[in-house]
């Protein structure tokens, strides 16, 4: 049985929605989290928090001990693409040298498995349709750091015995149902951006790159809404630890939208005069990219609540008028 779970970066906008569904489903949740791009009211009121980064193993393995962790979630990380590209070696050290020390904080203690959250920005740009074993080269700094952090944790979980499951996201949007939690933090996110403007009087949606060999010619993308990524580290939990065994997974729903696509849905819900301006193409962007998700589906047996553009469009907007 799993009962007493660490999320890292549970402060985060993923990892509160992921404690969101643990709670729901009776497990004891404690976060770690060092609120750099974290915030204190996303945490649930029944998780136990710990402000402290994961850099800090001696007090991250305290926690684990203490606290009788079997099962950690390992979320904590930098993951802005254009962010990465200017600091390579905040991104290094906080999402390679990160995960090396929370897994020798796990050394020796009563932890059985480990969820870990990668990015679909591990593979070869150009491949648009990929699944688990397709060519890995990562075109960005995070792409990059989160692959180096896939093979420390294959290794170590192989031989410290530890369950894993690698999930590999692709591109998550949307807000809790509850209306609780949602996106906060101001990176440079599609939905957020678009969310954000919409609401003004003027609105202008920028998109990056509009020269792309592409029916529309902005990049295609394959968007998961957040509550689905949520429930989806619940059972792949669930799962690795009664079966005794360790998956890499893709998470996204097999549908291409276009960033124009989205733009458009966005302009539909208000009837204001909304411009969509194309500006110049950003540096480590992939052309187009989606989730052939048919393991994930037979792993969990995975059906999607919330795979509807509609839908995550106007959970983002109705989540950012309430900011």
């Amino acid at each position: 049985m799993i009962k007493n779970i660490l999320i890292t970066g549970g402060a985060g906008y993923i990892g509160s929605h992921v404690s969101e569904v643990l709670i729901k489903n009776k497990k004891k949740i404690f976060i770690t989290d060092n609120l750099s791009t974290g915030y204190r009211r996303l945490i649930n009121k029944k998780a136990k928090f710990f402000k402290v980064d994961i850099l800090k193993s001696k007090k991250i393995r305290e926690i684990i001990i203490k606290n009788k962790i079997d099962s950690v979630i390992h979320l904590a990380a930098n993951l802005i693409i254009g962010e990465g590209e200017k600091y390579p070696k905040k991104y290094f050290k906080n999402n390679v040298l990160g995960t090396k020390n929370l897994l020798e904080s796990c050394k020796n203690t009563g932890v059985k498995n480990l969820v870990f959250s990668s990015t679909a920005a591990v593979y070869k740009d150009g491949q648009y349709k990929v699944h688990e074993n397709s060519v890995i080269k990562p075109k960005s700094v995070y792409g990059k750091t989160k692959i180096k952090a896939e093979k420390i944790i294959k290794k170590f979980c192989k031989r410290n015995k530890i369950n894993y499951c690698i999930l590999r996201y692709f591109n998550i949007a949307g807000s809790s149902p509850s209306g609780k939690i949602g996106l906060i933090n101001k990176s440079d996110h599609l939905f957020k951006n678009f969310s954000r403007e919409i609401i003004k009087k003027r609105p202008i949606l920028k998109i990056y790159g509009g020269n792309y060999e592409t029916k529309d010619g902005s990049c295609i993308r394959d968007f998961i809404h957040v509550s689905d990524i949520a429930e989806i580290h619940y059972k792949v939990l669930e799962k690795i630890n009664n079966l005794n065994n360790s998956k890499i997974l893709n998470c996204g729903y097999n549908k291409g939208i276009s960033v124009l696509e989205v733009a458009k849905v966005f302009k539909k819900q208000t009837s204001k005069k909304v411009e969509i301006l194309v500006s110049k193409r950003r540096k480590g962007d992939l052309v187009k990219i989606i989730a052939t998700n048919n393991k994930l589906k037979k792993f969990i047996k995975w059906k999607p609540k919330f795979n509807n553009l509609n839908t995550i469009v106007k959970s983002c907007i109705s989540w950012e008028k309430r900011q």
